[in-house]
């Protein structure tokens, strides 16, 4: 009998957790570039970085902007969110409570792998 509950406890704790809140961080890494492959430095979510390299982008549901002081580069680049699939796996084997979770951890979210600012 204590191994039935036990089993039961398991299941419901493994069903009620959100699949993309505990695969996904809470950022994601994103490869910013220029169209001209020359560096380039801005901001993203008012953090700093230099180009090329890997940004954190703090998983959100709104799209991120990516803002470039580099003479010659777009101003602003916009980065669009999407819903990782991971999340549509949560909604077939964890139910409403999983996704909920992954909707209110903000971590069903994903953007881009890469991102392109133009330059000329």
């Amino acid at each position: 009998m204590k191994k039935l509950n036990a089993a039961a406890l398991v299941a419901i704790a493994v069903l009620s957790t959100g699949c993309a809140s505990i695969l996904n961080d809470q950022t994601q890494g994103v490869n910013i570039t220029s169209s001209t492959g020359k560096p380039i430095t801005g901001t993203v979510d008012g953090k700093a970085f230099t180009g090329p390299g890997v940004v954190q982008f703090t998983r959100a549901k709104g799209d991120k902007i990516v803002t470039v002081d580099t003479a010659g580069c777009a101003k602003n680049t916009t980065v669009a969110s999407s819903v990782d699939s991971k999340f549509f796996i949560n909604i077939l084997s964890g139910g409403a409570l999983g996704s909920t979770t992954d909707y209110s951890t903000e971590r069903m979210w994903k953007y881009a792998d890469s991102v392109v600012v133009s330059c000329q």
